[in-house]
């Protein structure tokens, strides 16, 4: 039964990369994106506000020059995977073609989905490994061998080195586990064996952390209080349908009916809800668990192939998640010019009356964060090259360039580099930890600042610039660039007021 469809899921896997690579590099670098890329090329353990895999992957796409399209084709990769290892996990549930292509279908098509294939995100990585661990753990149930385990470990290590929150996802399975008589596959010590790999792989991050006093857990205390929106759980629940498609999130909620009603997977209906009650228990943006989706839309696939036997209702059913998964692609590829955009999302808004919460406090313009996010960078770059070539020599020497937020230093760095400029200062995140980089602070170019005015901080300060362009973050229009000449504080005994982690 498994030879004839076993090309189905490569296929699908390939054409789910390929889509990606075609759709995509329509606009420009996004802000984590340049952060990840320079955070990269700085390599260690871990950083203040991630792990290290998908900062050092960022990088490497950028070895042999700029591309977007050699940096996005790694979470178009991730995605390939994942619609793979989703069809893997729909066939092994007894599904055949139209299963299989269901389960494609949707796990692509939903929005957060997309989103986590379509730019550098920590979150790519489990996109692929969360629904490959639920398989695994599957088949171990099965009878597999034991050994299975390492292999579980090695992936949730791995998983821990991209992104923390596969934590979470590691407790509510093993809950689910516990509470049901599949218990019975932990009773190895090849269990415990993939707990071990799983520790020794994440460990040097975690002592990277501990080293530098656990700036994550600061970032996220920070978070909670100044920036994210904090949703109750009737929004937070509200907040996932939105994230896989009203339409589509039919397809994984009848997935958690068959893991009810199928002895096998009943851990996972158990984990499910561990896991999302963790999330709302701690605050979490509403995309942090959304890798646990790619698996439950396979076994909703399954369980619809199975329910739904006539070709008649099944192409209806393949018809509607097409059309649904199409009308918002989008809002989540980048593949729309940004006028035509603008008027797809107010129709699209105004017959629907559907948006998404936002996660952060912050006030949006004509484009929504991740679209604005991703313009305006090489021409803040450039406005702060004429601002620097534009300094007497001596000065130039010896100016520091100030950014107030990681985005920006990290766009300043990435497109200003290979035009002269020198490495950015910030106090934001990763920023802080590199320091003053041995300015001594005398000549500033402060960027999105007021050369600390309030404090009196230096001698003298003008506007050098003013930067403004369409389509970016209203807070970031019309930024000032100031140029600070005579510090009154020392920079070395200044900078540790300067951390900002959130």
């Amino acid at each position: 039964m498994t030879r004839p469809y076993f090309t189905l899921p490569v296929v699908a896997g390939a054409a789910a990369f390929l889509l990606h690579l075609v759709l995509n590099p329509h606009y420009g670098f996004f802000r984590d994106e340049l952060y990840f890329i320079i955070c990269g090329r700085h390599p260690q353990f871990g950083y203040v506000d991630q792990p290290p895999i998908v900062p050092l992957l960022a990088a490497a796409t950028q070895a042999w020059g700029q591309s977007l399209v050699a940096l996005r084709a790694v979470p178009a990769l991730c995605s390939g995977l994942s619609i793979y290892v989703v069809c893997l996990l729909a066939r092994d549930l007894g599904a055949g073609k139209f299963g299989q292509v269901l389960a494609a279908l949707a796990a692509f098509f939903a929005p957060v989905m997309t989103s986590f294939g379509m730019k550098v995100v920590p979150d790519e990585i489990g996109l692929w490994t969360w629904p490959l661990m639920t398989l695994l753990i599957l088949h171990l149930i099965r009878g597999a061998d034991a050994r299975l385990w390492l292999a579980v470990g090695a992936l949730l290590g791995v998983t821990l080195e991209s992104k923390y929150t596969v934590a979470f996802f590691a407790v509510a399975a093993l809950i689910g586990l516990i509470v049901t008589p599949e218990r019975r596959v932990l009773r190895t010590p090849w269990f415990l064996a993939g707990i071990g790999i799983a520790a020794v792989i994440a460990l040097p991050t975690f002592l990277w952390q501990a080293h530098y006093g656990f700036p994550m857990l600061e970032l996220l205390r920070n978070g909670a209080i100044e920036k994210n929106v904090i949703l109750n759980p009737l929004q937070y629940v509200l907040a996932q349908l939105v994230l896989t498609n009203p339409i589509l999130s039919l397809v994984w909620i009848a997935g958690l009916v068959a893991c009810v009603r199928k002895r096998e997977l009943r851990w996972f209906y158990i984990a499910f809800i561990a896991l999302t009650a963790m999330m709302i228990a701690f605050h979490a943006k509403d995309y942090y668990g959304a890798d646990v989706y790619p698996a439950l839309f396979a076994v909703g696939a399954a369980a619809i192939a199975a329910w739904v036997r006539h070709p008649v209702p099944r192409a209806f059913i393949a018809g509607i998640v097409v059309v649904a998964g199409l009308i918002l692609v989008p809002i989540v590829e980048p593949v729309l010019p940004e006028p035509a955009f603008i008027q797809y999302m107010q129709t699209l808004t105004s017959m629907t009356h559907l948006s998404r919460t936002p996660s952060e406090h912050l006030r949006e313009g004509t484009l929504p964060q991740d679209w604005a996010d991703m313009h305006g960078w090489p021409e803040l770059a450039a406005t702060v090259v004429r601002v620097y070539d534009a300094l007497p020599p001596d000065e130039r020497r010896k100016a520091a360039i100030v950014a107030s937020n990681y985005g920006e230093a990290a766009a300043i760095d990435f497109f200003g580099g290979p035009r002269g400029l020198p490495p950015v200062l910030s106090g934001h995140n990763q920023y802080f930890l590199w320091g003053p980089r041995g300015f001594s602070g005398q000549v500033v170019i402060d960027v999105h600042g007021d050369c600390g005015a309030d404090a009196h901080l230096f001698r003298s300060a003008r506007r050098a610039a003013v930067f403004a362009a369409p389509y970016v973050l209203p807070y970031e229009d019309h930024m000032p660039i100031m140029v600070c000449r005579g510090i009154t504080v020392p920079l070395g005994e200044l900078w540790p007021k300067l951390k900002r982690y959130i």
